[in-house]
């Protein structure tokens, strides 16, 4: 992909100015996040428009987990710092191993912390990274590019098209170059940037609320959530020891004592030891039952005594 022109560029939603803040460098302090603000409004709305395309990546992404299928992201600068945070988040949130959801970004590690422009004008980059993971047909990789035209994001989806994966782009302009190497588009369109062409704030942000529900979504879908609670958490820390604990009493009703006991007996697993509160199994039999279920509880109602609980079939 060549260059583009300055004719291109300006007729790209995310690069054209915005109306609304032409006097933006006039304003007080106030006035100028104020400014901002009014204009970050509407993400959360423009993200809702594309629910549809969003509910169908998140099935394709949970077909991809059941067959042991991985979801890749890739991206330059913003856009893929923000899939290589949502990747790295996984593993302690879901308990999934970091194989699951990958994050790449074109620059490489560095990128992350240093901006590394000119590595998202390369294609061939995109096709090296992705070829390093040996993508194949269980996997879905998610394209992301706020302008939906960075050369290396298209020739990552291109190629991983070519393999057989299953392909998403998400960008924010209409009609994106990337949507043509995808067989899912999400296209939340924020408009023009407050500050013209600054695509870390409102496209930036469309981005995170996707990728949000992407991850979230699918890892509900596999069974890493009851009712509302994140019963697979890794306690790699302090907080998230207390945090299970809390977890496994909003989940059965028991006090704190017995939330704690039970989760030492499990090894600290939040899905087990709620398993062995609402059924009285020990640590063992509760995880074959689980393995059996592939980890989903079908039971959805806190409200259930232990006795109800066992009376209806708490496994799927």
């Amino acid at each position: 992909m060549t260059a583009p022109t300055v004719e291109q560029l300006k007729h790209l939603l995310s690069e054209t100015r915005n109306s609304n803040t032409y006097e933006l460098d006039q304003q007080d302090t106030l006035g100028l996040v104020t400014l901002i603000n009014a204009e970050d409004q509407g993400v959360a709305l423009a993200v809702q428009s594309q629910l549809s395309a969003i509910a169908e990546a998140v099935d394709h992404i949970v077909t991809a987990f059941n067959a042991g299928g991985r979801l890749v992201y890739i991206g330059a600068g913003t856009s893929g710092r923000l899939g290589v945070l949502d990747a790295v988040e996984c593993p302690p949130t879901f308990g999934v191993g970091h194989e699951q959801v990958i994050g790449l970004i074109a620059g490489g590690e560095k990128a992350m912390f240093i901006a590394q422009e000119g590595a998202e004008d390369d294609p061939e980059s995109g096709v090296a990274d992705l070829s390093a993971q040996h993508i194949g047909s269980n996997d879905v990789v998610v394209g992301i590019a706020a302008s939906g035209r960075t050369p290396y994001v298209v020739g990552a989806l291109e190629f991983a098209r070519q393999q057989g994966a299953v392909t998403i782009a998400l960008s924010c302009n209409p009609n994106a170059a990337i949507n043509a190497h995808a067989k899912v588009a999400i296209t939340p369109e924020v408009g023009p940037e407050a500050l013209t062409g600054s695509t870390r704030m409102k496209s930036g942000t469309a981005q995170k609320l996707v990728l949000n529900l992407l991850t979230t979504a699918a890892m509900v879908k596999v069974g890493k959530c009851y009712q509302n609670l994140m019963v697979d958490v890794k306690a790699t820390n302090e907080k998230l020891v207390t945090r299970s604990t809390l977890i496994v009493m909003e989940a059965t009703g028991c006090e704190e004592t017995t939330a704690a006991q039970t989760l030492s007996h499990a090894d600290g697993d939040v899905k087990v030891a709620i398993f062995m509160v609402l059924t009285g199994q020990d640590p063992h039999s509760a995880r074959e039952q689980l393995h059996q279920a592939k980890g989903i509880y079908a039971a959805h109602s806190r409200s259930l005594s232990n006795a109800e609980y066992h009376q209806k079939q708490p496994l799927s």
